[in-house]
């Protein structure tokens, strides 16, 4: 951001909205809104304000584990950056350990870490894969989101059941048809 800009408030900001939108923020069921909205905004961007190897921390475990471990159905909730309306899904992670696990707690804290930020699907999907191939140095890793886009549901075209599937296949996921397969049979049921 420019220095010179001020940084306003989100509080202030969304009375202004709801000024050009033709409300009266001052109306009884409005009054709270732009203090609600700042929480809420504040909330559904906590990502930008955590360190990711504070939230990896040391939950790194040597392991002579050596087998494919997977989190799924993992629920992601996360805003579209185009439109700041929400997207909302499944996200799959899969990791092949050389030496290194997680503790399993960890996979889901990542995932929110990236999701709670304004977002394009295909980003977090990366950045999930990748943070997980930085910490842990593992064979493999993969990631899979399925998620439903309140932008397209809501406005534009309008189609609500339309999901969006996205992946990051690193290592043996990418290489190894057979070990893909594995990941993907494993998370259908």
């Amino acid at each position: 951001m420019n220095p010179s800009m001020k940084n306003p408030s989100i509080e202030k900001l969304t009375a202004q909205l709801l000024v050009g939108l033709g409300e009266n923020p001052r109306r009884q069921g409005l009054k709270k809104t732009p203090k609600r909205v700042e929480a809420s905004y504040r909330y559904l961007t906590k990502g930008y304000s955590q360190d990711i190897r504070q939230v990896v921390n040391s939950a790194v475990f040597d392991e002579a584990y050596d087998e494919m471990v997977v989190m799924k159905n993992m629920d992601i909730f996360s805003l579209c950056e185009h439109h700041l309306l929400p997207f909302y899904g499944k996200c799959h992670v899969a990791y092949i350990p050389k030496g290194k696990i997680i503790g399993l707690s960890k996979l889901p804290r990542i995932v929110d870490v990236f999701a709670r930020r304004l977002q394009v699907q295909e980003r977090l999907t990366q950045q999930i894969a990748n943070c997980l191939k930085e910490a842990l140095e593992p064979l493999g890793v993969a990631v899979i989101i399925e998620a439903l886009h309140l932008c397209m549901a809501m406005r534009g075209v309008e189609k609500q059941n339309a999901v969006c599937v996205t992946s990051s296949m690193l290592g043996v996921f990418r290489n190894d048809h057979g070990t893909r397969m594995e990941f993907m049979n494993l998370i259908k049921s």
